[in-house]
Parts: structure tokens; sequence; C-alpha cells
């Protein structure tokens, strides 16, 4: 029995985890859930699975959660604050956790699950983008263990040569990494248009069901960006050995080419209770509830080069790994802000890759020797980035 604390259980990533888990009960005891604002959401998921903890980090979302608890049977401790998020990996008898926090919020709290010698399924890639060796360090340290649920790094995973300690993946004999990304829903507008799209259609993804923040990195590219920094550092290779490769189905969630001339590939439907499944069982296999593919009815399986004029955000985080330090964490934070502004409609969708570019033009990268450099640089990155988009954007 593996007891479950949830990072982000109200999210898309989280309520496929439990979904997961309420296929396989006898395997998962849930006993902590966290979520930010959403308590009614939460509260709905805690009568189902009944944790002995949870954590709001909105105060006021809070008391209305407590609120609601005293009118119920259940006996849950209830909490609040980023401070109390942190805390929660530490709570007695967890033993997995799921870190499936949005952005840099994640960052703290899986750092921590890192530092209890967790095992850790990490789907919040920031984590990784913001503190890259020092994450990686920490895990090695205490002996966490560090499963990928992002679906991309998951199947580089399960591609990879096996291993007794997934954080001794082997890389004998590998030539390649092939990272693979739909293009999102702007892959075929003409370029002259993207400027006009709307918070709406960038948010409609072809293929995949998943957050705001998410879903226009996955238009913008960012989120492949993103996922090529968090491949450098989980399976320690080197920028050049990674390859993007657009493929609109999503059903080759990337490959792994060998010497020999191999090329393995993980398929499956764009579902990310895959992944989930994979690394709650690692190293066996359970239920998840997603159906195997049906080769008879599927269409032709397309790969094309990524457009690099059309996405420029992907330059821009490739530029981010090749430079080092803080870079990366600057990179993140700006686009964090710059997401946020869109969302808002106060910058067009061409701005967002404008607005990081700035903020990296502005700020100085350091060496990220430190939690207390990463998260300096992370605020400098932000402040930045926002007033650029308070003062408008430089047209070029």
């Amino acid at each position: 029995m593996q007891h479950v604390c949830i990072l982000g259980s109200t999210g898309s990533i989280g309520c496929s985890t439990l979904d997961v888990i309420a296929r396989n009960p006898e395997k998962y005891s849930v006993d902590v859930l966290t979520a930010n604002t959403n308590a009614e959401k939460l509260f709905e998921q805690c009568v189902l699975v009944k944790p002995k903890l949870v954590v709001l980090v909105d105060s006021e979302q809070a008391l209305k959660f407590q609120r609601q608890l005293d009118k119920s049977d259940l006996d849950i401790i209830v909490k609040s604050g980023s401070k109390a998020l942190v805390e929660a990996v530490k709570f007695s008898g967890i033993d997995t956790v799921v870190a499936a926090i949005v952005g840099a919020a994640g960052l703290l709290p899986t750092l921590s699950a890192v530092q209890q010698g967790h095992k850790v399924l990490l789907a919040n890639k920031e984590a990784l983008v913001m503190s890259g060796d020092l994450f990686m360090q920490a895990v090695k340290d205490n002996g966490a263990t560090l499963l990928p649920v992002d679906s991309e790094h998951n199947a580089i995973f399960q591609c990879l040569p096996e291993s007794d300690n997934a954080n001794l993946t082997s890389l004998s004999g590998v030539r390649k990494i092939l990272l693979t990304g739909s293009g999102g829903p702007f892959r075929l507008l003409p370029l002259e248009q993207l400027k006009n799209v709307t918070p709406e259609q960038a948010c409609a993804h072809p293929n995949w069901s998943m957050g705001k923040k998410i879903s226009v990195d996955s238009a913008t590219m960012m989120n492949k960006g993103l996922e090529l920094i968090e491949a450098c550092f989980l399976f320690n290779v080197a920028l050049e050995q990674i390859d993007i490769v657009v493929h609109p189905q999503s059903v080759v969630h990337s490959m792994v080419s060998f010497a020999d001339g191999s090329v393995l590939a993980q398929m499956g439907k764009p579902d990310m209770r895959t992944p989930i499944a994979h690394t709650l069982a690692w190293p066996e296999r359970i239920e998840s509830g997603v159906e195997p593919l049906d080769f008879y009815q599927m269409t032709d399986l397309t790969f094309e080069a990524p457009d690099y004029e059309r996405f420029p955000c992907l330059q821009l985080a490739a530029k981010a790994m090749q430079t080092g330090g803080t870079a990366p964490c600057i990179l993140n934070a700006a686009n964090e802000v710059a997401v946020a502004a869109f969302l808002q409609k106060q910058i067009e969708f061409t701005d967002i890759a404008k607005v990081i570019e700035l903020t990296i033009e502005q700020i100085e990268v350091t060496e990220a020797n430190s939690l207390a450099c990463v998260l300096s640089a992370d605020r400098n990155a932000r402040e930045v980035a926002q007033a650029l988009i308070l003062k408008g954007i430089e047209k070029r």
C-alpha cells in the first residue's frame, strides 16, 4: 500500500491521478490533498478519498472549506498558506508524492518532497527548469526516486534501457532522444494571423485536455521548450542529443534513437492517465482506464520539423539552456508573467515571445548555485516582465 500526497489535486493531473487510484484502491491510500483556491472541488475529492490532511494555499478558501467540513462527518486536518504546502509532503506515513502544481509555485513543495527521500511523480516541469542541477543533486543526496509524469518524458523513460533504479537510467547506445509535440492549435495558421488569436482559441488544444496556462504554452510551443530543458536535466544529456519532432496526432509520445539504427517509440492515446499509472506502479503495470490503440482505425501518423519562425519560444528555450545558470529560470518566470497577461488580454499572442526575449536581455545571468539565487532570479524576471507589459511591448 502506497501512501500518497497529491500536490495540486484539483488540477487536470490531480484529477486524473485520483481516477487511476480509484481503479486500484487496494494499492493506494490518498492521505494528503492540496489545492490553491478550489475549495469546492477539493471538498468533493475529500468525500471520495477521505484524506487525513488537506492544504489550501488561499486562507479565505481554507476557511470556506473548514465551514463545509464542520457540517460533514469527515475527520480531516485543514491547513493553509504556502508554508503548509511545503510541510504537507512531510506528513506522517507519506511515501509517494504527485507533484502536479503548475508553474514556479510547485518548486518548493516538490523540492521538499525530494528532500524527504520520497518517490516523486514529477508533473511540474518548472521545478527542474528553474533549479536544474540543484534539484537533481537533491534527488541523489536524499535517495529520492524521481519518475517523470509528463507524457513525453515518461515515454522517453519507457524507451530507455531498463534499470533497477529510476535515477540511474542507462544511456548506453543512445544516439538521440526524439521529443515529440503536436504543434498545438496554430501549427497551420497563417503567420500574419497569429497576433490576432484569442485566449479562447489558444486554450482549445486539438488533442489534450489541459489547464489554461499549459494550453497556451502548447500553442506557443514553449511547453516543448520547457520540456527540452527538463529532458536535459532529467536524463543528463546535452542539448545536442535531443531533437524536437512535430507529430500532430499525439499518438507517439516520444522516441529514442540508438546507435544500431533502432528507434523505440512509446505510443498510446493522448490521455495523461497512462503516464500517471506507469509512474504510480513502476516497475509494475496497473489499470489506468485508458483504452488501447486500435491500429485498424488509426489514420496516418505524420512527423515534421518544428517551424522556428512560427514558434520563437522554442529557440528562446534552447538558447536559455545553452547559456545555463539562471537563464532557464528567467525564461520560465518571464513566460509565466507573459502568459498570464495574454490570458487577461493585456498583450497579444505574439507578444509572449517578445516579453520573454526582452526580459532575458535585461537581466544578468548568474550561476544557479543556491536556491536563494534561483528564487532571486525568478523574482527579478517577474518584475522586469511585468514592467515591460505595463509600459507596452516594443514593436519589432
